[in-house]
């Protein structure tokens, strides 16, 4: 199988809808087993480093039927598609009914041929652990009560969305502290030691399927955090973190397993700490939707080392669609901010087509949305360059502007320079809506030692000759409103 790289950028793909719209396209019903060798090569010429198949366990049947009753789903499904069906109702992917492949997508033998045909062609898998809950028709309902928050029949009197009656047990809905509880799932407890062992036997046999698993709210598990949103039901707080203990056991047998935490809160540090290779940058996204450059260069400002232990984005099935979100322009503004910063990237499925649709993740099809295909070859040129700059291998520094006394408009750009291999490159972003002026402190050393051609690679425009003197001094730039450059220094 192949090795995650340093810094990897994900694809995530539903799996349910990709199969789905398969399905569709050839007429006839498509497991992962049977998807056709081109659509695995054009997953593999995205230049990704591995493909996220998010929601490939079995589904609930009961989590099913609730979100059938649930008026809000099926609003929020019936305004996504036109023709909606209840049987376009697929259940969540985040209530598990156990982490057995569901045999709608192809079961076992589906998923160990779709990892078969990724791994020939360089691509690594990531699925889904959801620590936090089970669906409430999970096998431990019955077999392991222990292993869950519990309350009373007066908790449930009292609060009936919170509690479900599971035989003699009241059993809580699984939830985080600041939403109601999810009425299609029953809370763990974090606490619990012979749940802390079940969880570890659960990832170590997951981990015999995959490379890598994406950690849902990883940082509900945090010992405060759990203690806070379950104070009196969930015991003593363990001495050791939940992560602490997990992550160490199964890489005892899976020593190259990644772990990434989708994780909130400003609590990405913590969870570094605690053993997961990459955390959620949720801070990065909030910054780009805004478009304010000082917010956002203060983020840039951490350690380099700790940014590259971030997993970036611009949408993922939480979020609203970049299409959405972002303008055309700025669109590609944070495209090319999220691709040539530090850190792991992770991309979605449709997002560099233009798709403005957030699917609900109840639903198990989605719309044909038109393909924006100036996106589509704007992503394929910034991937390119990007691929060809080998940018994760080099050094990255964050740069400052200057401005002149009658002209501040540098406020509005944010810089910062990679040097891989002797080569240099410069991005200057500009995410106002005004064009604006600077000179780009760059922190090389030998740059008056010689002539440096100026090159944009998107688009590739040739900006000629410039003296070492002159760019050690500033690098002049004049950005357009919600635009960028990508520079490369070459020297004659």
């Amino acid at each position: 199988m192949p090795d995650w790289p340093d810094q990897p950028w994900i694809l995530e793909i539903n799996a349910w809808t990709w199969l789905c719209g398969l399905s569709a396209r050839y007429g006839h019903k498509i497991t992962l087993d049977h998807v056709p060798g081109h659509i695995w090569d054009e997953l593999s010429r995205t230049g990704a480093d591995g493909v996220w198949l998010m929601g490939v366990w079995r589904r609930s049947a009961l989590a099913r039927r609730i979100s059938l009753h649930n008026a809000d789903i099926l609003a929020e499904c019936r305004g996504q598609l036109a023709d909606f069906l209840p049987e376009d109702v697929s259940g969540s992917p985040y209530s598990i009914a156990d982490y057995s492949v569901d045999p709608h997508l192809g079961g076992p033998q589906g998923l160990a041929e779709a990892r078969r045909q990724l791994a020939s062609r360089g691509l690594c898998l990531l699925l889904d652990f959801v620590p936090n809950h089970v669906a409430p028709d999970h096998p431990w309902i019955t077999g392991h009560p222990e292993y869950f928050v519990r309350g009373d029949r007066d908790d449930w009197q009292r609060n009936p969305h919170a509690f479900f009656e599971a035989g003699e047990n009241m059993i809580a809905h699984g939830r985080d502290p600041y939403f109601a509880p999810w009425p299609d799932t029953a809370q763990l407890n974090a606490f619990h030691p012979a749940l802390r062992v079940a969880a570890v036997d659960t990832v170590r046999a997951i981990a015999t399927l995959c490379d890598g698993l994406r950690c849902d709210m990883a940082m509900l598990l945090i010992n405060s955090i759990f203690s806070r949103t379950w104070p009196g039901r969930s015991g003593a707080a363990p001495a050791t973190e939940y992560w602490r203990n997990l992550i160490p056991q199964v890489r005892e047998v899976h020593p190259g397993f990644l772990f990434v935490a989708e994780a909130y809160w400003d609590l990405e540090w913590e969870l570094l700490q605690q053993g997961f290779d990459y955390c959620y940058d949720k801070r990065l996204y909030d910054r780009l939707v805004q478009g304010n450059a000082e917010p956002l260069r203060e983020h840039l400002s951490a350690s380099v080392d700790y940014q590259r232990r971030l997993i970036r984005f611009l949408e993922n099935h939480d979020e609203p669609r970049a299409a959405a979100v972002f303008p055309p322009l700025r669109n590609r503004v944070a495209a090319v901010a999220l691709m040539t910063l530090p850190g792991a990237k992770l991309l979605q499925e449709g997002q560099s087509t233009g798709s403005t649709i957030r699917l609900s993740v109840h639903l198990g099809r989605c719309p044909e949305e038109a393909v924006d295909e100036s996106l589509r070859s704007f992503y394929q040129n910034l991937m390119e360059a990007v691929r060809s700059a080998d940018l994760p291998h080099g050094e990255w520094r964050l740069c400052q502007q200057r401005g002149w006394p009658d002209n501040q408009s540098c406020h509005n750009l944010i810089s910062w320079c990679w040097q891989v291999a002797g080569r240099k490159y410069v991005v200057v972003v500009n995410l106002s809506d005004w064009r604006s002026q600077g000179q780009i402190i760059l922190p090389w050393n030998d740059l008056r030692a010689k002539d440096w051609q100026v090159r944009n690679l998107l688009p590739l425009q040739h900006y000629g000759r410039r003296s070492g003197e002159e760019i050690s001094a500033g690098l002049y730039v004049d950005v357009d409103a919600q635009s960028f450059h990508f520079l490369q220094l070459s020297d004659f």
